[in-house]
């Protein structure tokens, strides 16, 4: 009995000496992370799962246990949402150009510690300044993409693409697949017609809207994701989507199909990039995240995954990077424009006011109605 009196005695100064010198503490700190779906490398197919190692580095660096609480949206504007309503509180999030633009306006983001950022350096001087950030303050690009037309070869006379008439040629009446959304299928007619897409002068939606009706008899169907099936079946010939989703649709392509991509001369580019919200509860941890995923085995790892363009020189200057997308992948990745920034803020989407974007939702449901 005195044995055992002197064991318990001896186990509860055990537990007290180690409550107070935290001796195998196991305490876990949370980092809250909201981004696309299938937007990071995963460890699927061989990959580095990105988010793991940055669990593990962060252990091995800073003697702490951090564990990424990771999820994913469809839309901008359902992470808006979610944002906006204050029932939810993340540390790093991943919007569009847009977006940020909108959620700087609103005060739902905090400027940047680029202290704790210092691999922001490997962002290259033509992705920095654009409109949706000019000062720099609030992001750190991620990836960026531009538009094009993807057709079918086997179907598609070489001699008609080049250009957005190739969504109006009515030699592939049938055949022709166009965004499911305002915005993008607005915008492939006001390029085609040289129209600003950010416009707010109603007369030149209201021309785009006639170009999408002379277009309709034509539309095989509206389409976001169903695209890549019915590309890669042959189902459809010619549509236009993202540039990286195109090598998707390529590795996935039937034998009897042979699908092309080409940029029109005006189209749209655009940004995604990482950012604080207002809400965050760790910025210090956000922004040693942010600086990990800069870093160039992760960066180079996402970009791989993604397969959209990276702004980070770690990434498009690496050779082993460069090989393994090959020749045909970086040209259309990295198409190499020509003063790109100016480029970027004359064609990219920026925020519609209300009542033009009310005014344009208007027209997009009179299309598809009519």
């Amino acid at each position: 009995m005195k044995r055992l009196l002197s064991a318990l005695l001896a186990a509860v100064m055990l537990f007290a000496l180690c409550a107070l010198s935290g001796c195998g503490s196991s305490k876990t700190l949370t980092l809250n992370v909201y981004n696309w779906g299938e937007y990071i490398s995963d460890g699927s197919e061989g990959s580095l799962d990105t988010v793991k190692a940055f669990e593990k580095w962060y252990a091995e660096t800073y003697g702490e246990k951090v564990k990424v609480n990771y999820t994913t949206y469809a839309s901008n504007e359902d992470m808006y949402a979610k944002l906006s309503s204050g029932a939810v509180s993340y540390d790093v999030i991943v919007p569009s150009d847009y977006m940020i633009a909108r959620l700087a306006s609103e005060n739902m983001l905090l400027p940047l510690d680029f202290e704790n950022i210092p691999n922001y350096a490997y962002i290259g001087e033509d992705f920095r300044g654009l409109y949706y950030d000019p000062d720099n303050l609030y992001s750190v690009p991620y990836t960026y993409g531009v538009v094009g037309v993807i057709y079918n070869a086997a179907v598609v006379d070489e001699a008609d693409a080049g250009d957005w008439d190739l969504m109006w040629n009515e030699k592939y009446k049938g055949q022709i697949v166009q965004f499911n959304n305002s915005r993008d299928a607005f915008a492939t007619a006001m390029y085609k017609l040289g129209i600003d897409v950010n416009t707010t002068d109603r007369a030149d939606w209201e021309r785009a809207l006639a170009e999408l009706k002379a277009q309709a008899p034509l539309v095989k169907s509206y389409v976001m994701d169903e695209i890549y099936n019915m590309m890669e079946s042959g189902e459809a010939a010619v549509g236009a989507y993202y540039a990286g989703d195109y090598f998707t649709m390529l590795d996935a392509q039937a034998d009897d199909v042979d699908l092309k991509f080409y940029y029109p001369e005006r189209t749209n580019y655009f940004f995604d990039a990482m950012c604080i919200p207002s809400c965050c509860q760790h910025k210090e941890l956000a922004e040693i995240f942010i600086n990990y995923m800069l870093s160039e085995e992760p960066a180079i790892a996402n970009a791989e995954y993604i397969y959209y363009a990276s702004p980070n020189s770690l990434v498009y200057e690496s050779e082993d990077y460069r090989e393994e997308l090959g020749e045909e992948a970086m040209s259309v990745l990295y198409p190499g424009v020509e003063n790109f920034r100016a480029r970027y803020n004359e064609l990219a989407y920026q925020n519609l006011d209300a009542e033009t974007l009310s005014f344009v939702n208007t027209l997009w449901e009179s299309l598809k109605i009519s």
